[in-house]
């Protein structure tokens, strides 16, 4: 370590001292202090030593960037939804955790061998009016190259003030002439709706992407929409939800739940932290048959919509069990323009559960952090007395085995085969079928797999993997003369099985392309029509509420339905495969 990495680190544990005091008094009650004494005492010491290292340190100290280092370091000790944010990275925060709008085209990029490419554009924005497409390469922004730049700093030229122009020289596969065009920015809206619509058999069909501000009045506009169909059920969507609001989750909630229930409690260190959130309105539909689909991407917020709806009986919950988070965060400013998100509470559901999976104050002795233990799950009890456990996310009612992709088909994904021959097939066909509807055809896969005949598309397998530990092994013991012949005639068994992996997947891999291609043509909202009727997930949902004694059954608690989430309970009888 060198003299100036080591004092960077001695600075480091004074400033993590510091700044952690700073945080107590800032923004804890003084009775929660035991000793003022060493609070005081730490800010000296840290006062001290930055105006030393000042004054007298070999090169100049860019105090800015220590001190954001060291408040990472510090905040790194205690849960990963603790961060400090300056004041060049506010609007980043409002977006991903306040606001849904912001000023640009409408499109999301990526970043492939030093080529910014189109990933996305959304639909009814500048981007998709101007017809730039998935696939297209950004050349360069108001006559500035792109070369060298990375997803960061293209997105931030890509933003603007609403109503401002920006220039895009763009290079679209197929076409040798690259085209300039002029679009004007638009306050870019990205609705936590991101669909709504009506299934069969007058179900309906909500995907709530984010608990952002408005989230529970978009949810209520799109039910109301929703009503006028006659409905017979209605399935929320909450998978890959990661959360956002505690408000607007307990509002969601209110839709479906009479006046005045208890929907969640906040309880913190802080008693004035401690809060019990109530519906406070009368409910839109306090008895419409709901399901609600939740995934292991499914978290916070959409874990208090979820557990509440479960433990209040009034939904059933399918899906896998949700990612376990019980934490609550509050936003505190900072002087300068800064802020500090500070988890100040855990929350707890109608039960009395709190879900939280991972305890980041009991760490093991490496510091890594630790699942609850099976011993310390509590068993709780639903509105009608059905058991249900804390510590470990939300258990669904009807458990649905997830899709786990084969390899070959995560390959052609991650190396972006299955994205450039959607942007080719683009260029060939101006139009399909509608979303719902389209299916690629034997000789469309044909076409693919001539198209995969020049590229590279080669992966290790698990067995693989486990054959070259069996041949380091073997290395390592003088062994591998002895076994050389048997590991070799394994291998070449193993690559030949591997050439008849896209004939084997064919019906897998094709579902993805379907996706891919809709969504050049029906953007995001295609994607996911298309992909309704290979959801195994929206499948039992609908079997569910045109079941109404399976439904009712769930409900009250009958049969297997007693006992939601216990760990090593078997719940076979209550799962689809």
């Amino acid at each position: 370590m060198n003299k100036q990495s080591g004092s960077n680190l001695n600075f480091l544990k004074l400033a993590k001292g510091f700044i952690l005091s700073a945080v107590i008094i800032s923004f804890l009650s003084f009775s929660y202090v035991e000793d003022l004494f060493q609070v005081s005492k730490n800010l000296d010491i840290f006062a001290a030593v930055y105006k030393q290292l000042s004054i007298n340190y070999v090169d100049d100290v860019n105090s800015s960037e220590m001190m954001k280092t060291g408040i990472d370091a510090m905040l790194e000790d205690l849960d990963p939804y603790t961060e400090y944010i300056p004041e060049s990275d506010i609007e980043d925060y409002k977006l991903k955790y306040v606001s849904t709008q912001y000023g640009g085209i409408g499109a999301t990029i990526s970043n492939r061998d030093g080529k910014v490419i189109v990933a996305d554009p959304y639909q009814g924005f500048p981007a998709q009016k101007a017809d730039i497409r998935a696939g297209d390469e950004l050349l360069e922004i108001s006559g500035i190259s792109l070369k060298g730049k990375n997803n960061e700093q293209v997105s931030s030229m890509l933003k603007g003030s609403k109503g401002t122009p920006v220039k895009l020289l763009i290079q679209r596969p197929g076409i040798v002439k690259p085209m300039l065009i002029n679009l004007v920015r638009e306050e870019i809206r990205q609705d936590n709706v991101a669909y709504f619509g009506m299934l069969d058999n007058h179900v309906g069909y909500i995907k709530l992407d984010k608990f952002l501000e408005n989230s529970a009045q978009e949810v209520k506009d799109a039910l109301t929409e929703l009503k006028k169909n006659n409905l017979n059920g209605l399935v929320l969507d909450l998978r890959f939800n990661g959360g956002g609001i505690l408000q607007e989750a307990v509002k969601i909630v209110n839709l479906f739940v009479d006046k005045g229930v208890t929907v969640v409690i906040q309880k913190g260190r802080n008693q004035n932290k401690s809060i019990t959130y109530t519906t406070a309105t009368n409910p839109v539909e306090p008895s419409l048959p709901l399901v609600v689909l939740v995934n292991n991407r499914s978290a916070s917020a959409s874990e208090i919509v979820a557990g509440s709806l479960q433990d209040l009986d009034r939904a059933v919950v399918i899906g896998q069990r949700s990612f376990g988070k019980g934490l609550v965060q509050q936003t505190f400013n900072l002087p300068y323009n800064s802020l500090v998100k500070v988890t100040v509470a855990k929350y707890y559901t109608p039960s009395g559960r709190c879900i939280q999976a991972l305890d980041y104050t009991h760490r093991d002795s490496d510091g890594s952090v630790v699942k609850v233990a099976d011993s310390l799950i509590t068993e709780y009890k639903t509105k009608v007395g059905r058991s249900v456990y804390d510590g470990s996310g939300i258990y669904p009612d009807l458990f649905v085995k997830p899709l786990k992709y084969s390899m070959i088909t995560q390959t052609l994904a991650s190396k972006y085969h299955i994205f450039d021959y959607a942007t080719q097939f683009r260029i060939q066909n101006p139009s399909i079928t509608d979303a719902k509807t389209f299916k690629l055809t034997d000789a469309d896969f044909e076409n693919f797999v001539s198209f995969l005949s020049k590229r590279d598309y080669s992966y290790n397998s698990r067995i693989e993997k486990l054959l070259n530990e069996v041949r380091d092994e073997a290395k390592k013991e003088s062994k591998l003369g002895q076994v050389t012949t048997e590991l070799e005639a394994l291998n070449t068994r193993i690559t030949t099985a591997k050439k008849n992996d896209l004939s084997i997947y064919k019906e897998e891999i094709k579902k993805v392309l379907e996706g891919e291609i809709v969504s050049r043509y029906y953007f995001e909202k295609g994607r996911l029509e298309q992909n309704f009727k290979y959801d195994q997930d929206l499948s039992e949902s609908l079997k569910l509420i045109a079941n109404k004694a399976t439904l009712a059954s769930i409900l009250n608690g009958e049969g297997t339905y007693k006992s939601i989430g216990k760990p090593g309970v078997d719940f076979s009888a209550s799962t689809v495969k």
